[in-house]
């Protein structure tokens, strides 16, 4: 991380948004814990002072979430991520399943239709890296790389409006998804993918749709992972 002494723009907002890039950029993942301020501030060679404030100005929009005696850490990767993360807060799971099932399904529905050849070789790839986490037993990864898969699935759909409306959603996801792993990550039984990835490399918009929502519980009946 550097600044430009060239810019224009006030020190302080230079450096909200090279932490801000920081963040969007996965660079520091959703959970981690930041740098301590003196590092950020030997890094972009500004005071601490400054740093501090860009912090609290994150913190504030929701990006990060400051733990007196632990650390800051990264909360969400927007601020209407963060936004929608509290917005949601306190809205039953059954609810925020519903509206993933729809949101998916009509993904689905798009992806197959308009899927290229590039959004095929990236679905297959986040289909494997979410099997691989699930079979090292890696909770957390497997929450991460699932998200990533249903993700591609919208991103297939080349609709910005649902794209962007889900990538806002995705910590109020994630966190569902992860209350299923209280007990561990076989707590639950695993649900393939493969079929959904093949209807949308068939192009069969109905096949794609009922593999999109039959792993939720209300249609199939049982607890099972995303």
């Amino acid at each position: 991380m550097t600044l430009s002494a060239a810019r224009r723009t006030p020190l302080f907002e230079q450096v909200v948004g090279q932490l801000r890039e920081q963040i969007t950029s996965g660079r520091w993942p959703v959970g981690s814990r930041i740098p301590i301020e003196p590092e950020l501030a030997e890094q972009l060679g500004v005071a601490r002072g400054t740093v501090r404030e860009a912090v609290r100005a994150l913190a504030h929009n929701g990006l990060l979430d400051i733990r007196q005696g632990s650390g800051t850490y990264v909360s969400a990767t927007s601020e209407l991520a963060g936004v929608m993360r509290r917005r949601f807060a306190g809205i039953g799971h059954a609810d925020i399943r519903e509206l993933r099932m729809t949101l998916e399904a009509s993904a689905a529905a798009l992806a197959a239709a308009r899927r290229t050849e590039a959004d095929l070789a990236l679905l297959q790839e986040a289909l494997d890296q979410r099997d691989r986490a699930w079979d090292e037993g890696d909770t957390e990864r497997f929450v991460q790389t699932d998200a990533a898969f249903h993700h591609a699935v919208v991103a297939a759909s080349h609709n910005a409006a649902l794209t962007g409306l889900y990538a806002d959603l995705g910590e109020v996801l994630r966190d569902e998804l992860r209350d299923h792993f209280t007990e561990g990550l076989y707590s639950a039984r695993k649900v393939d993918h493969d079929g959904l990835v093949e209807a949308i490399r068939a192009g069969d918009v109905a096949a794609a749709t009922r593999e999109a929502v039959h792993f939720f519980p209300e249609s199939s009946g049982g607890r099972e992972e995303g």
